[in-house]
C-alpha cells in the first residue's frame, strides 16, 4: 500500500518579502561598455562647450575665468581618479550615494545623495533653457524659447530612456560624437579669426582688489568665475551610476572615467580659446549660444556658424539626455534603499525606473518654464554638486585611513593627498555659488533642509537591508565588528 501513495510534490517556498522587493526593481545588466561608458561621462558634460561657460567671463573676465578653469579641472581630475577607485571597490547604481553611505554612515548616504539629485534636476533644467535659445536662433519649425520646447525635450527624450538602457545609452554616444567633432570643426574655423587683442577686452573695474586687463574684476573675480569654469566638467562624476548596468565594472569604470575627463579637458581648452579669440570676451560673455556669436560677430549667419548651431543643439540634448539619465540612477538608488519613498525605485518590464524619470523630469520641465533663467539653475546645479563632490572625496579619505586593507582593483594615484585636494576646491566653488548668486543658493540650501528634515524625521527609520548599498555597509559593520573581537 505504501508503494501506491504517490510521493508528495515538492514544496516550492514562497519567495522572501526582500526577493519580491528587488526583483520589481532591478535594472539591465550589462548593457554599457567602457567605450558606451565613456560617451557617458563625455555626454553629460559637451553642452558645457556650447553654453554656460562664457557667463563666467561677465564674473572674471578671460584671466578669471582661465584661472578657475585651471583650478576647477583639477578638482575634477583629482575627484575622478577618487572615484575611479571607489566605484571599483562599490560598482552599485548609487555612485556617490553609495560611496559616502559606506564611508560616512547613512547621514553621509543621504546627504551625498540629496546633493547629487539636486545637481541632476537642475541640470538639465538649465540646459533645456540652453536648447530654447539655440532652438529660438535657428528658427526652428517656428518655435521660440519657451516651454513647448522644454516640454518636448522632456517627453522625447524620457520616453527614449523609457524604451530601454542598451539603446538610450547608444543614442547618446552617436549624438555625443556628433558634438565632439562640430566643437573641432568649430575650432578650426575660430581659430582663422583669432585676435590675442580680443582675449581682455572686457572694461576694467578699477575699484576692484588686484584689477587689470587680464583681471577685469580682481582677484575675488576667479572665484566667482568658478561655478561656470565647473560647466567645462560639470556631471562626470556621474559614469559610476551606470556601474550595474556595466559589463564588468570593475574594469570599465576607471578606464572610461580617466579618458572621459582627458577628452574634456582638452575640448574645454579648445573651445575656450577658440571662442574668445574669435570676436573677444565682451561680445560672447552674456551669450545663449556663445560659439555662434564667435563665428558670427556683426555679420550674418555663415555656412559653419549654422552648422555649429545645429550641433550646439546636439551637444544640448546629449548632456541632457544624459543627465535625465543620472538623475533618474540616483533616485532609483536612493528610493530602493529606503531613502526616499519606495515606490519611486520600481521598474518596466524593460527594466527602466519609470517612476525615476517621470517624476524629476516633471520637476525640471516645471522649473525651466517657471523661471526661463538658465544663469540661475546652472548655480543650483552647482550647489548641489559641490556639496557631493565634497562629500565623495572625504569618503575616499575615510576608507583610506579606516579601511586600508579593502580590497582595491584600482588605486588612486597620489591617494588621499588627490582626494583631498578635491576636497578643498570643492568647498571653495561651494562658497563661490553665494558669490554669484546669492538668493540661489540660499533657495538651494532651503530645499536640502527640507530633504533632510524628511530623511530625520521618517526615512532613517524605514531603510531596506537588503539593497545593496545597505548590505555593503552591514557587511563591513560585521567585519569591523569581527575585528574587535
Amino acid at each position: 500500500m505504501a508503494d501506491d501513495i504517490a510521493p508528495a510534490p515538492p514544496v516550492t517556498p514562497a519567495p522572501s518579502p526582500e526577493s519580491t522587493y528587488l526583483e520589481r526593481r532591478t535594472l539591465r545588466r550589462g548593457s554599457a561598455g567602457w567605450l558606451l561608458l565613456t560617451g557617458l561621462g563625455v555626454a553629460y558634460v559637451v553642452s558645457g562647450d556650447f553654453s554656460g561657460w562664457n557667463i563666467g567671463l561677465a564674473k572674471g573676465g578671460f584671466g578669471g575665468l582661465a584661472i578657475a578653469t585651471v583650478l576647477m579641472g583639477t578638482m575634477y581630475a583629482c575627484l575622478v581618479f577618487s572615484l575611479a577607485e571607489l566605484s571599483a571597490i562599490l560598482p552599485t547604481a548609487g555612485g556617490g550615494y553609495g560611496f559616502a553611505r559606506r564611508a560616512l554612515g547613512p547621514w553621509g548616504g543621504f546627504l551625498t545623495g540629496t546633493a547629487i539629485l539636486i545637481e541632476y534636476i537642475l541640470a538639465p533644467a538649465a540646459i533645456v533653457i540652453f536648447i530654447g535659445d539655440y532652438v529660438e536662433s535657428l528658427g526652428l519649425f517656428g518655435l521660440t524659447s519657451g516651454w513647448p520646447v522644454y516640454l518636448g525635450c522632456f517627453v522625447i527624450f524620457i520616453g527614449v530612456h523609457l524604451w530601454g538602457v542598451g539603446e538610450a545609452l547608444r543614442f547618446s554616444l552617436v549624438v555625443t560624437a556628433i558634438a565632439v567633432a562640430a566643437l573641432l570643426i568649430f575650432a578650426v574655423g575660430a581659430f582663422t579669426e583669432f585676435d590675442a587683442n580680443g582675449l581682455d577686452d572686457i572694461a576694467v573695474d578699477t575699484a576692484a582688489a588686484g584689477s587689470s586687463s587680464w583681471l577685469p574684476f580682481g582677484i575675488l573675480g576667479i572665484w566667482a568665475a568658478f561655478p561656470f569654469a565647473m560647466w567645462f566638467f560639470l556631471g562626470v562624476e556621474g559614469v559610476p551610476l551606470a556601474a550595474e548596468e556595466a559589463k564588468d565594472p570593475v574594469r570599465s569604470m576607471p578606464k572610461a572615467l580617466a579618458v572621459s575627463m582627458g577628452v574634456l579637458a582638452l575640448l574645454a581648452l579648445v573651445t575656450f580659446f577658440a571662442a574668445t579669440g574669435a570676436q573677444g570676451a565682451d561680445a560672447i560673455k552674456a551669450a545663449g549660444n556663445p560659439l555662434v556669436v564667435a563665428l558670427e560677430g556683426d555679420g550674418g549667419p555663415t555656412a559653419l556658424s549654422r552648422f555649429v548651431n545645429y550641433a550646439g543643439l546636439a551637444g544640448l540634448v546629449a548632456s541632457f539626455f544624459s543627465l535625465i539619465y543620472a538623475g533618474s540612477r540616483q533616485l532609483f538608488a536612493l528610493s530602493r534603499a529606503g531613502y526616499l519613498p519606495q515606490f519611486l525605485s520600481l521598474t518596466s518590464r524593460r527594466k527602466a525606473p519609470y517612476l525615476g524619470l517621470v517624476i524629476p523630469g516633471a520637476i525640471g520641465f516645471a522649473l525651466a518654464a517657471a523661471s526661463g533663467n538658465g544663469a540661475r539653475m546652472l548655480n543650483i546645479a552647482v550647489f548641489g554638486a559641490t556639496i557631493s563632490y565634497a562629500l565623495m572625496a572625504l569618503s575616499h579619505i575615510v576608507l583610506r585611513r579606516r579601511e586600508p586593507g579593502l580590497a582595491r582593483p584600482y588605486r588612486t594615484p597620489g591617494g588621499v593627498l588627490t582626494s583631498a585636494t578635491a576636497l578643498v576646491l570643492a568647498l571653495s566653488a561651494l562658497v563661490a555659488t553665494f558669490l554669484v548668486d546669492k538668493d540661489a543658493a540660499f533657495i538651494a540650501l532651503a530645499v536640502y533642509a527640507v530633504a533632510l528634515a524628511y530623511f530625520a524625521i521618517y526615512s532613517r527609520h524605514h531603510l531596506v537591508a537588503s539593497a545593496p548599498e545597505e548590505e555593503f555597509a552591514a557587511l563591513a559593520a560585521a567585519e569591523a565588528e569581527l575585528a574587535r573581537d
